[in-house]
Parts: C-alpha cells; sequence; structure tokens
C-alpha cells in the first residue's frame, strides 16, 4: 500500500515545483562518501566486467524526484547490460559482488572543494569484494545537485545521463588513459554553429544572462529558455539541439562549485566544465563558457 501511494505521489506531483517546497523526505544522496572526491577508475579488466554483470538500478528511499525519471529512462534506453531495480536494501547485500554494475545516487565533496560542500552525484560503479563503497570502481559520475537541495531542477537531463553512461563506458575502454587524464571534459567539443543551444535563463551568471550580453561573446544560435520550454523544445524538434544542466548553489547560496554541461537527447556529452563560485566569479554559465564552445 505504502508504494502505491507513493507512486500516486510521484505521478501527481513530480512536476509541480510548488509542491517541493513541501516536501521534507528527500533522500538523494543517502550514500555520504567523501571518496567521491578521488574515485577510482575502472580498469580494463573491470569495464570487461561490466560489460558481463547485471546492472541494478537502486532506487531512492522516501518521496523523491529521482525514481520516476530514472525507471522510465532505464526501461527505454538501458541497452548496455541486464538490468533490475532495487532498494537501498538489497544493494547493501549486493555492492561485495563484482557480476553486479550499480546506477545509484552517492553523495561526496568534490577534490579540494572550498568548505568541503557535499554534491549528489548519479553514478554508475561495479560491485567490491572489500564491502567498501569508496573502493567501488566508477565508470562514471555525473553531478546532479547539491546535497539536499530541494529545488534542484535535474529531471530533465535523466534520460541523457543513462544513455551517456553506456556511450562513456565504450570510450571508456578504447580511451581510458586521455579520460582518466581529462575527465569528462574529453568531450569538449568547439564550433556549434550547426547547433541551437537551449539555455536555462534561471542558471546564467550575470555576464551573460540576456542576448545582448551572449551575442557579443557567442555568433551562434541559441536561446534562453525556462527549463519546462526547454522540454517542449526537446520533445517537438529535438535535432540539433543542445539543452544545458547546470548544478550550482541552493537558493541561500555559500561556497562551493558550479558545474556547467550540455547534453543532446541522445546522451552525447558536447560540454563539462566545473568551477569554483566566488563574489567575482558568480554562479552560472558564463562569457567563459561560450569562449570555450565557440
Amino acid at each position: 500500500m505504502k508504494k502505491i501511494v507513493l507512486s500516486q505521489l510521484l505521478s501527481e506531483f513530480a512536476k509541480s515545483r510548488i509542491f517541493r517546497k513541501y516536501i521534507f523526505v528527500f533522500t538523494l544522496g543517502f550514500f555520504s562518501l567523501g571518496a567521491i572526491a578521488n574515485p577510482i577508475l575502472a580498469s580494463k579488466k573491470q569495464i570487461g566486467m561490466f560489460k558481463n554483470s547485471k546492472t541494478c538500478v537502486v532506487m531512492e528511499d522516501g518521496v523523491n524526484f529521482y525514481n520516476a525519471p530514472v525507471k522510465d529512462a532505464v526501461q527505454k534506453y538501458w541497452k548496455a547490460t541486464e538490468y533490475e531495480f532495487i532498494d537501498q536494501k538489497e544493494f547493501e547485500k549486493r555492492r561485495t559482488d563484482t557480476k553486479y554494475s550499480f546506477i545509484v545516487v552517492m553523495d561526496g565533496a568534490y577534490d579540494k572543494d572550498p568548505g568541503g560542500v557535499s554534491y549528489s552525484y548519479m553514478s554508475l560503479v561495479l560491485g567490491d569484494a572489500s564491502g567498501n563503497l569508496t573502493k567501488m570502481p566508477e565508470f562514471c559520475s555525473i553531478p546532479l545537485s547539491y546535497s539536499g537541495d530541494l529545488d534542484a531542477d535535474y529531471e530533465y537531463v535523466i534520460s541523457a545521463v543513462v544513455k551517456f553512461m553506456q556511450i562513456h563506458v565504450k570510450n571508456l575502454e578504447k580511451d581510458r588513459l586521455p579520460i582518466s587524464i581529462n575527465g569528462l571534459r574529453y568531450y569538449n567539443k568547439t564550433g556549434f554553429k550547426d547547433k541551437v543551444l537551449l539555455l536555462n535563463k534561471d542558471k546564467m551568471a550575470s555576464n551573460a544572462d540576456s542576448p545582448e550580453k551572449i551575442k557579443a561573446a557567442y555568433p551562434y544560435n541559441f536561446k534562453l529558455l525556462t527549463i519546462t520550454q526547454i522540454q517542449e523544445e526537446l520533445t517537438t524538434s529535438p535535432a540539433n539541439k543542445l539543452f544545458h544542466f547546470h548544478v550550482g548553489q541552493p537558493k541561500e547560496g555559500g561556497a562551493g562549485k558550479c558545474f556547467e554541461m550540455l547534453f543532446d537527447t541522445e546522451g552525447n556529452l558536447y560540454y563539462y566544465n566545473f568551477r569554483k563560485i566566488t563574489n567575482d566569479n558568480a554562479d552560472g554559465f558564463n562569457l567563459n563558457d561560450f569562449n570555450n564552445i565557440r
């Protein structure tokens, strides 16, 4: 009965930002892992083990906005391995078994992060016989939000992340060394004149928060849109569109980093960057990001 009630709640309210304000049970990032700061990149052997594993998609406890989109995305797009949806108790039982891989949300402080700020990552990892969560070989981790940020909007990127994880494992198999050196910046590209950037207008830095400011640095096509408008564009005409996903400070602000990503609907990552947020270098996609992709 409890599962039915939660399912009804998610179905009815998942898209409502008003409802978010009244949710106090939020378990995204159940596992607090400082080791995310220095993940153990999977070896060639472990990549082979992943290909023969069953991927367990770990559902979050309580009312949250992660379970519904990740379940839908995995059912539609996960082709790399067999998969199964499990709860966190079952994850505790299986995480020592190397025949399983896991899509799981973990919390951790990014390497040398100011103030030790913690972020929630959607991670693809392999079981490890030691039972030590910090030693689970990692294939991929994508930041979703600051830990515990109830106003974070990440649902619209989940499908792209599920697709990207599978692309990334294939690239890791052939290009492990450059990926180990560059991280996700391995994917950074330039020259998007044949693409339209769908930018989250609520997540732009002050030096790039209007068409006039952006055009001074970026000569190609872009649109400043709300998240709802971005979703509509991706649904009705996704061809040649790149959409912006931002992870930054909660409304109350504070220390930390911001992460900027550009995906297409096929799960290809075109841009990944992060930086420390300061008074002189405020949160949001900024002119330096445009210079990086021009």
